[in-house]
């Protein structure tokens, strides 16, 4: 299981000298909404982080898809592009082993190696920072979204729905 999650983002950005900057707030709800409240920020800043499963042709693998908090994710466009035939997400079980975080503190970046890094490309064109909860319910980080391309580089994959209402 990866541990100290919030030490590894920190030692990750500063060795990359990123732009960023660590909050720490009261714990917020489930909602990328009421985060981004306490945060400061829109929610279309957020960077949500999603454990998938995705399975079928011959595909087996867990990847952890990352797109703006505003937007809802099409599990079957990101199964296809992923090769597979069906993506579901991940049990708090799965979550916890391979990002050592709770749901809703899964930070946009794999310590695993079992865990795919994959992004939608919106991602990038939509806000100059990116905020994200940084492996805890109470701390957060804030980055210059072109920081965090540069350092973390996620694979580029289009699988949000179209035309969603906000998540």
């Amino acid at each position: 299981m990866v541990e100290n999650v919030l030490e590894k983002l920190v030692n990750l950005f500063t060795e990359g000298q990123a732009n960023f900057r660590v909050l720490e707030h009261a714990a917020a709800g489930k909602s990328s909404q009421s985060v981004a409240e306490i945060r400061g920020t829109e929610l279309g800043q957020g960077a949500k982080a999603l454990v998938c499963h995705v399975k079928g042709n011959g595909v087996k693998l867990y990847a952890l898809a990352i797109l703006p908090a505003d937007k809802q994710a099409d599990l079957a466009k990101l199964a296809q592009a992923l090769g597979g035939r069906r993506a579901s997400l991940a049990s708090p079980e799965e979550v916890k082993e391979l990002t050592g975080c709770v749901f809703g503190a899964v930070p946009p970046v794999s310590f695993h190696p079992e865990l795919k890094l994959v992004a939608d490309p919106s991602l990038y064109s939509r806000y100059d920072e990116l905020a994200f909860n940084a492996g805890h319910l109470d701390h957060s980080i804030i980055i210059k979204t072109e920081d965090y391309k540069r350092i973390v580089h996620p694979e580029l994959i289009e699988f949000l729905k179209e035309n969603t209402q906000p998540a």
